[in-house]
């Protein structure tokens, strides 16, 4: 059950506090776009997104947009925030993602994977070994598939909360 259970969990990425992540030697973020960043019916990143990824950068973080959804939904975000991508991540498969960590210049203990999937994102980033960081979905509304991962993931939540391993609602660093 450890698996599905993240390093940090915190309530959105303007809560989460990038110092500290700094300070535990994290120096790459990669972030998941829908309902972590953004809607999925947002075409653009938001104001708050670009002042947040120039600040990040402005403190040396190297950032990447790793996301499920297609070439054509990720590059516009890419573009606007100029930042690194990987479309059709195929989360919680590791291949994509792992060839990303290796051809990186970072060592797995310098990586944060940043997302709002349990079943997507904290399982990619814990299955190849870096810090994965669970945040409240930003919108109930989701693609189909997610809508499915979710319902598999409140009977996760609920067993890990019997287990006192993980409480949704309970933030933490």
């Amino acid at each position: 059950m450890e698996i599905y259970v993240p390093d940090i969990y915190q309530e959105d990425i303007y809560k989460l506090d990038y110092d500290a992540l700094a300070s535990r030697g994290i120096k790459c973020l990669i972030f998941d776009l829908d309902n972590t960043l953004v809607t999925i019916n947002e075409k653009l990143p938001r104001k708050e997104n670009k002042e947040l990824f120039k600040s990040l950068k402005e403190k040396g973080f190297k950032i990447y947009i790793v996301s499920n959804s297609i070439r054509s939904r990720v590059k516009p975000f890419h573009e606007e925030l100029k930042v690194e991508y990987l479309p059709s991540a195929k989360k919680p498969n590791i291949e994509k993602l792992n060839n990303l960590v290796k051809n990186s210049k970072f060592g797995l203990d310098e990586i944060a994977m940043i997302g709002d999937s349990m079943m997507d994102d904290v399982v990619c980033g814990n299955m190849i070994g870096i810090t994965t960081i669970l945040l409240d979905q930003i919108s109930k509304r989701e693609f189909p598939l997610a809508k499915l991962r979710r319902f598999k993931e409140k009977k996760i939540q609920k067993k890990l909360r019997n287990k006192d391993l993980f409480t949704k609602g309970r933030y933490y660093v």
